[in-house]
């Protein structure tokens, strides 16, 4: 490594008034920033630049040749039960309502009793994978899944665990993986974002912090959506302007640039300021193209059927015709706060999510493999932790004071990967025998985010960024590639 990652030198050095107006004179919204990783395919050098002139979101070549291109992440926020889901423990059937024989493990709270899973399991696909028959939709593509169930985290609280997951590090500012990867791949489509964040009914907790840039360039922000909305005027705020047209637009954003141009100007290091820049283009070049993309009444009456009509059905379907419009990086949310934190009535509630969501999901790998999309699309689903084997006990403000639910769980839980070079048809790791702990094979996240930056392209040691005299990346000075997973 060299003192200065090049790529942040582009971003923060001083301007010449010639390279300025090259940048952004002609409102074009240009930002200078190169085209990254110009070393040969199979490099496995740190981040360089190559030339300047071009926009920050323009595609990139990754250090070598990733399989996937794109990113679907679905996070089912607040932590779904594993032993509900996608790890099924006979055991727990067996000692239901008994005291196990080995419950030593910290909890966040007082549990009891084993609490036997209220979901039938089936095997699927060739592979005769076990899943529980709240995902029976998503089983039937169980051949092309991966099945982490050996993750673990490090806290059982969700704001740390949140930002483990999406940010690296579950205490300081960092940027969210949507963020790293779009600062390492830039996006397809210059006329959208290149991360999007889909949640409906508001933030999730933590808020914004979940695809956050931090201290990566404005321009790598994750782009919130509140999919509650179904017409695009609610969708995207003011993306449409009813009283002037788009000449008049024009005129005004070039205006608004050469403002901005003579700002910068006398600002040597206005990272902040071209980010608005940006942010400013984009949207006058998102009034078409959005239009278009979150229009799901495009498609024919049998796709959107098989998606069906919830609200995450909708999020999935949009999330297709954004990844084939060349968004780099889409997140799914499964609405505000933490919907599958279910303290108590997890049998009402585990039912209820999964049928929100599960045949959306079915639906959305079989339509990208049916679209060949699969293959360069990298699918991530899960939460921030998993659930307790064993009932929680009422305790003031955990739960309604009834014996039918889960506490947190960080010491073992599953997540799913699919697509984008993973080896489907398998089973990753094992917890205990009840589903306490991750047992076999073991995967922290910053493995989960070595392994899919791997995926990408990228050395996860080497996708990096100076800030405050230190080389940051998203594995903070963890992490491994777990080679078992990659097809």
């Amino acid at each position: 490594m060299t003192n200065m990652n090049p790529l942040h030198q582009l971003l923060t050095m001083p301007s010449t008034r010639r390279e300025f107006l090259s940048r952004s004179g002609t409102g074009l919204g240009s930002l200078g920033l190169a085209s990254l990783f110009a070393g040969a395919s199979g490099s496995t050098g740190s981040v360089e630049a190559a030339s300047v002139g071009t926009s920050p979101m323009v595609a990139h070549a990754p250090q070598y040749a990733g399989k996937a291109k794109h990113v679907i992440h679905i996070f089912l926020n607040g932590g779904p039960s594993h032993v509900d889901t996608f790890d099924p423990k006979p055991s727990l059937t067996k000692y239901h309502g008994q005291t196990l024989p080995t419950t030593n493990l910290p909890t966040e709270r007082k549990t009891g009793a084993a609490l036997g899973s209220p979901y039938q399991f089936a095997k699927y696909g060739q592979s005769g994978i076990e899943v529980s028959e709240l995902f029976q939709h998503t089983a039937q593509h169980i051949d092309d899944i991966c099945v982490i169930r050996s993750m673990h985290a490090e806290v059982p609280n969700h704001e740390p665990s949140l930002m483990l997951m999406n940010c690296g590090d579950g205490r300081l500012v960092r940027p969210s993986f949507g963020s790293w990867v779009t600062y390492g791949l830039g996006t397809e489509n210059q006329n959208l974002p290149g991360f999007i964040a889909m949640c409906p009914n508001g933030l999730p907790i933590t808020g914004t912090q979940n695809w956050r840039s931090a201290f990566l360039p404005g321009v790598f922000q994750g782009t919130h959506i509140d999919t509650k909305h179904t017409q695009i005027e609610q969708l995207i705020e003011n993306i449409r302007n009813d009283q002037i047209g788009r000449g008049e637009q024009r005129r005004q954003l070039n205006l608004l640039q050469e403002l901005n141009r003579r700002h910068a100007e006398t600002r040597a290091n206005e990272a902040p300021l071209e980010a608005r820049i940006h942010s400013f283009e984009l949207a006058y070049r998102m009034q078409m193209e959005a239009t278009d993309a979150f229009d799901i009444q495009q498609e024919p009456k049998h796709v959107q059927e098989a998606y069906g009509t919830s609200v995450q059905a909708r999020q999935l379907l949009i999330a297709r015709r954004l990844i084939e419009r060349g968004v780099r990086f889409v997140q799914l949310w499964h609405g505000e706060g933490q919907p599958w934190d279910n303290h108590d009535d997890i049998e009402v509630n585990h039912r209820r999510l999964a049928g929100e969501c599960d045949k959306a999901i079915g639906a959305l790998l079989g339509d990208l493999k049916e679209r060949g999309l699969l293959d360069e699309t990298l699918v991530l689903w899960g939460g921030e932790f998993g659930r307790t084997p064993t009932v929680e006990l009422p305790t003031p403000g955990a739960n309604a004071g009834k014996i039918n639910g889960r506490d947190h769980n960080h010491h073992g839980f599953t997540c799913w990967l699919a697509g984008g070079g993973v080896k489907g048809g398998q089973v990753h790791g094992a917890t205990d025998e009840f589903g306490f702990a991750a047992v076999e094979n073991k995967v922290a996240v910053h493995d989960l985010h070595a392994t899919m930056l791997h995926l990408l392209g990228f050395d996860h040691e080497k996708l990096t960024y100076r800030y405050a005299g230190r080389d940051f990346r998203l594995t903070d000075v963890h992490g491994r590639v777990v080679q078992e997973l990659l097809g």
